[in-house]
């Protein structure tokens, strides 16, 4: 057997050890003949590996459906019925897939005993470290046994192992994949191993702080300590780390302390680490990048440093927050800030977002007031920075440190003062006026909206259903599936001969598939059903019988999906039976004669006298459908020839004329630990959507069914939804109520979710909390498939349609607001540019429903979100020029105190006329 022959031989047995002894057996002929052959070798080991495992699956398999017939077996000798069994099978445990899985990483058995043959033949540096990372390596998993690789490696020149060592480094990325794969641990470890310098590559030292920290004993501290602080990624890859180790990690070392230690030991020098992580601040970073360097600074905790200075100055306007305290902390230590650098501290500070910088800041100028002189001039341009202040408390704070020291300005800081102050609130600048004299009036903000007429929508026409087809050549052809299905049902139902031509087109093929399912659950399947069943009436092939227990009924249970698609199946498996058992009528009465699903009332009379003078008996399922789809009111005429029907159907059509059924709606929010008892009740993460719809029951049992509480866990796609608008197209806020269960959570959310909404509008029917739900919650959304643009385009379109209900749209956004983790911004954004497109009345309207929802209730405290809710309210109402108090904001106006939440609420108040 040559030397090719006995290492493809161990590579086939997926052994990596006897790889290393066969490859470290070759002479020089030998390692050049099984270089030469690797390359070929590659898809025909994967081959193997993957065949081997398969038989192996296979085979196991068997063993699991031996072992599931004998349990059922057994079962059935008790007593218990077949399909019982096969559940009892699913529900014991005993079918775990674990006991009857072959490890799917023997799969990849075959790659390291590769890698471990090309790293011990192949010539140069450069092709071994291309062929240890080659795509076809790649698997599952992390890699963990550096062993047989290190043992071909090593047993190579020095010089070559250094070079090895410096290409490997090179080649790391930081990707995820390379997480997946041992690139970083062993150029890590051929590093240590060789001596070589370490490349200057960042991915490098990203690599090596993700390991934990041995730097006393680390060839590499000395090479990348300091390019710690430079490498990007480093600061992300450190993130968590904490002076005391989680509960799960007790043995692994911080790299805090590592470096303190380091730094304590003299190996390296405490201020090169200060330095360092200065140096990182200013290059940069989010909060969550920078907070490891955070730590270190702290943990350091260096002198003061009047040389530092500077550099923590230009931290303190855009470093993150925790960065800017610490420069700031770091400042008051070292002292002996100059007049310009307080006025460029205090301003940095009292432009943030952060009340505690503020604060900070207003603190910092008060000192520094404190510590000059007589002639306080030079912190004029800082108190301008804190009259210009969002904060209504920092400029009142501002105001009384400038009236504390307004003796120890000269006229020109005071003048400075009084100029500043013009961008000031009314009731400050008349306390400034005390200490300074007059101060002149704001300017007036010029107000650039303009109310615009709404934007035109195409409203889609109730056109007469299309005539049906003879030719039943099926229902993919049409845009809209819905209208080309009960085309196709009518025709079907209509033409004997028509139906067993299409049936016979058909021919055999297929049908086992079809006959083998459990359920058919699409309206597809059906119709293969229907043409089969025409073209071999009552030959269901014998050798497809159905699985044991399985139900010759392939009509699933109605908990199993939407009860609006389950009503679709329903009519279907209703209209097979009756064409089993030679009881099909000459027609329907369910088929529409509007695009919108309506049925004209004089029609379906028509329909039912036809079906009495033929001596044909309504399918209850068709009887029950034609009902759902007539419209809301009837000619009296057409109830009187209503009235004189005779059969069981016209009695019941004259009936619901006569008083329709009328359920009442609505949608609960519930989480996990039960229902929210009030709309101020605060949510959690993951609230629940409950629709209700509550009906006394009427003895029909489609009506009853589809008037009736949806199933909140159901998932339905698009092509379903598709249908319901014509199931119910005279209550369209049922169907809202179906697709309430599709709003959250919003990664699950239909694609096409919005345009099912949008055809409700054009749909007959009262509206209330479930339409306004789906309206807010896509207003609100900003997803990968929802731009902001469609949300307010959806909103639009319902006011245009003269269906949008405004206050409980308001109520609903409320309620997501405080429950479903939406920003306020969000909304507000997308409000203002309705406001600006016509919708700025409805606008203001939904602001009303909104505020008594996501305003603070007892107990709860006011936070920025809610001032900036009544500030937006303020400015609806003067667009839409809104009289009339609103009891919230009356109370909140009411109140004392002097917060900017108190003063929004008095000046809406005072805009919507109060006192």
């Amino acid at each position: 057997m040559n030397a090719w022959e006995r290492v493809r031989k161990v590579i086939a047995a997926g052994d990596a050890v006897r790889t290393v002894a066969e490859v470290l057996g070759l002479d020089d002929a030998g390692r050049r003949e099984v270089a030469r052959e690797l390359p070929g070798h590659i898809g025909a080991a994967r081959q193997e590996a993957h065949e081997r495992h398969e038989r192996r699956q296979a085979k196991v398999s068997q063993a699991e459906e031996l072992a599931m017939k004998e349990f059922v077996r057994a079962e059935t000798a008790r007593g218990v019925s077949s399909d019982e069994a096969h559940r009892n099978w699913r529900m014991s445990g005993r079918h775990n897939r674990r006991s009857f899985t072959v490890d799917w990483r023997e799969r990849d058995r075959w790659i390291e005993p590769m890698r471990v043959a090309g790293a011990g033949t192949l010539g140069g540096a450069a092709a071994v470290a291309t062929w240890l990372y080659r795509r076809d390596f790649a698997r599952w998993g992390a890699v963990t046994e550096l062993g047989p690789l290190l043992q071909v490696i090593t047993a190579r020149p020095a010089e070559w192992q250094a070079d090895l060592a410096v290409r490997l480094a090179l080649r790391l990325r930081g990707t995820r994949a390379q997480a997946r794969d041992d690139s970083a641990a062993l150029a890590l470890e051929l590093l240590r191993r060789t001596g070589a310098v370490p490349p200057d590559h960042d991915p490098l030292v990203v690599a090596w702080v993700s390991t934990p920290p041995d730097l006393e004993g680390d060839p590499l501290t000395e090479h990348l300590v300091h390019r710690v602080f430079e490498a990007e990624g480093v600061g992300r890859a450190l993130r968590d780390e904490r002076l005391d180790a989680p509960e799960h990690d007790r043995d692994r070392r911080s790299w805090l302390l590592a470096l303190r230690d380091l730094a304590d030991a003299g190996r390296v020098s405490r201020d090169l680490l200060v330095d360092g992580c200065v140096r990182r601040f200013l290059l940069g970073g989010n909060a969550a990048d920078l907070r490891f360097f955070v730590r270190l600074h702290e943990l350091l905790d260096p002198a003061p440093s009047q040389e530092r200075s500077r550099d923590y100055l230009r931290l303190l306007p855009a470093a993150p927050g925790p960065v800017a305290e610490l420069a700031l902390k770091q400042l008051r230590r070292a002292g002996g800030l100059s007049g310009d650098e307080v006025n460029e501290a205090v301003e940095a500070l009292l432009f943030r977002a952060e009340g505690k910088l503020v604060r900070a800041g207003l603190a910092l100028l008060d000192q520094a007031a404190r510590d000059a002189g007589d002639d306080l001039d030079h912190l004029a341009p800082a108190l301008a920075s804190a009259f210009l202040c969002e904060s209504y408390e920092a400029q009142e704070r501002a105001v009384r440190l400038a009236a504390k020291y307004a003796g120890r300005f000269s006229p020109i800081g005071a003048e400075a003062v009084r100029e500043a102050a013009t961008v000031l609130p009314g009731d400050l600048v008349a306390r400034l006026a005390e200490a300074y004299g007059e101060v002149d009036s704001p300017p007036v903000e010029a107000d650039d909206f303009q109310a615009v007429p709404l934007p035109s929508f195409p409203t889609p026409t109730r056109r007469p259903f299309p005539s049906t087809r003879d030719d039943l050549a099926g229902i993919h052809r049409y845009l809209d599936v819905a209208v080309a299905f009960e085309r196709w049902l009518d025709a079907f139902v209509r033409n004997p001969a028509a139906r067993k031509a299409a049936g016979d087109k058909r021919g055999r093929p297929g049908q086992e598939e079809l006959y083998r399912r459990r359920h058919w659950s699409r309206p597809e399947q059906w119709i293969e059903a229907l043409l089969r069943e025409a073209a071999d009436p009552g030959q269901e092939p014998t050798t497809c019988e159905p699985e044991p227990g399985m139900s010759r009924d392939r009509l699933p249970g109605p908990e199993t999906l939407a009860l609006p698609q389950w009503a679709v199946l329903l009519r279907c498996a209703e209209i097979h039976a009756a064409l089993k058992a030679g009881e099909l009528p000459p027609y329907l009465l369910a088929t529409p004669t509007l695009t919108s699903g309506h049925i004209d009332p004089a029609v379906l009379v028509d329909r039912l006298e036809g079906y009495e003078q033929a001596g044909v008996r309504a399918l209850s399922a068709d009887l029950q459908q034609a009902l759902l789809r007539l419209p809301r009111e009837a000619d009296p005429d057409v109830m009187g020839r209503a009235g004189r029907l005779t059969s069981e159907a016209g009695v019941t059509l004259a009936r619901w004329l006569k008083e329709r059924p009328e359920p009442a709606m609505r949608v609960d929010w519930s989480h996990a630990g039960g229902d929210y008892t009030h709309d101020r009740q605060p949510g959690e993460q993951s609230p629940r959507l409950r629709p209700r719809i509550l009906l006394e029951p009427t003895g029909m049992e489609l009506v009853d069914a589809l008037l009736a509480d949806p199933h909140c866990w159901s998932r339905d796609d698009s092509a379903a939804m598709a249908y319901w608008r014509l199931v119910l197209p005279s209550d369209r806020e049922a169907v809202a109520m179906y697709l309430v269960p599709s709003l959250l959570p919003l990664q699950e959310r239909p694609v096409y979710l919005q345009e099912r909404v949008t055809e409700l509008f054009h749909q007959d029917g009262p509206v209330g909390e479930g339409l306004a739900l789906l309206i807010a919650c896509l207003l609100a959304e900003h997803f990968w498939h929802h731009t902001p643009e469609r949300g307010q385009e959806l909103l639009l379109r319902a006011v245009a349609a003269g269906c949008l209900p405004a206050a409980e749209c308001g109520r609903q956004l409320g309620l997501i607001l405080r429950r479903a983790s939406v920003k306020l911004s969000r909304v507000t954004e997308s409000l203002d540019a309705c406001a600006r497109k016509g919708a700025h009345r409805e606008v203001w309207e939904i602001m009303t429903g909104l505020l008594p929802v996501y305003l603070p209730g007892p107990g709860e405290r006011a936070h920025s979100g809610h001032t900036q809710a009544l500030t937006f309210a303020g400015e609806a109402a003067r667009r839409a020029d809104a009289r009339g108090p609103l009891p919230v904001i009356s109370e909140i106006a009411a109140r004392k105190g002097t917060s900017g939440f108190v003063r929004a609420a008095r000046r809406l108040h005072e805009r919507l006329g109060g006192g």
